[in-house]
């Protein structure tokens, strides 16, 4: 048994149920603060200096900044999109995992903002010479802004990639292709772009990269892959037990009328000593009974 097992046994009761849901309702949450007052965005964003400085939020309210993306008509498909495959994993993997998984790319996002402050104060590296120019304040207001869930989302998809690889999507909603092949180019994608971006750069992309590889290293033998059919099928099954309705057994009833304690909690029930058996009645008609002999 693997880490993750042992810490599910202790603590997987307190996992988030449907927590692509809630992403996505801060990502609306984000929007509507950037309608209104985009200025204000700024004092929710990643920014290690003004989080030393008192300004713990931030270690939070990051998350709610939602992806980029100027066409409402796209921006609802995307999150709709990241929604699916954030639901089809939770289902595959389990809560507990999901949860995991996206806690722990937001958690390797921070760590890498405080990797980069460190790196700004170490002489004879570009990334102090530009803080030196811009100074302290400024240039980490600069930083802030590589730090977004748009990397956090796109480990979503690579984790869908490597859980379905089999599966076929719609690209462009005409082309069909298996996401296998569309992680692969995303992979690809992502090490061209770490290779073409500065110091600041190529550390966002590996903490989303760090994350996908540590946790699938981290559960290799612990996550049941299953193909989607099977996932439908268990999910359906999940929904089934739930509606159904244990049979309980009443702890009192009356031989009489037949009403118990489950439908009518307010009601007395007594024995009659006077009968032979256990039979007990209700408050009416525990003294107006015809006794068993």
């Amino acid at each position: 048994m693997n880490f993750l097992n042992k810490l599910e046994r202790r603590v997987g009761k307190y996992a988030i149920s449907d927590l692509s849901k809630y992403l996505i309702l801060g990502y609306i949450l984000g929007y509507l603060i950037e309608l209104i007052n985009s200025d204000f965005i700024n004092y929710l964003t990643l920014n290690p200096y003004l989080i030393l400085h008192g300004q713990v939020w931030r270690l939070v309210t990051w998350i709610i900044i939602p992806p980029s993306g100027s066409n409402i008509i796209w921006t609802v498909v995307m999150l709709y999109f990241y929604y699916s495959v954030g639901s089809d994993l939770e289902r595959t993997w389990g809560t507990f995992y999901y949860n995991v998984y996206i806690f722990m790319g937001m958690l390797f996002t921070v760590m890498g903002g405080f990797v980069i402050m460190g790196l700004s104060y170490i002489p004879g590296l570009g990334i102090n010479t530009v803080m030196s120019y811009y100074g302290q304040s400024a240039y980490f207001q600069i930083v802030a802004t590589y730090f977004s869930t748009y990397y956090v989302n796109m480990s979503i998809f690579l984790a869908f990639a490597a859980t379905f690889p089999e599966v076929r999507v719609l690209l462009m909603f005409i082309i069909p292709i298996k996401v296998k092949w569309l992680g692969v180019a995303y992979g690809a994608l992502l090490v061209v772009e770490m290779i073409g971006s500065n110091i600041i750069g190529r550390i966002v992309i590996a903490a989303s990269l760090l994350n996908f590889v540590v946790f699938f290293l981290m559960t290799r033998s612990g996550i049941q892959r299953m193909s989607p059919h099977e996932v439908k099928r268990r999910h359906n099954f999940n929904k089934e037990v739930k509606k159904a309705r244990p049979v309980t057994v009443s702890k009192h009833r009356c031989a009489i009328c037949g009403r118990n304690s489950e439908d009518n909690p307010d009601v007395e029930f007594r024995f009659c000593s006077k009968c032979n058996g256990n039979y007990e009645y209700c408050q009416e008609h525990l003294f107006a009974h015809k006794h068993v002999q």
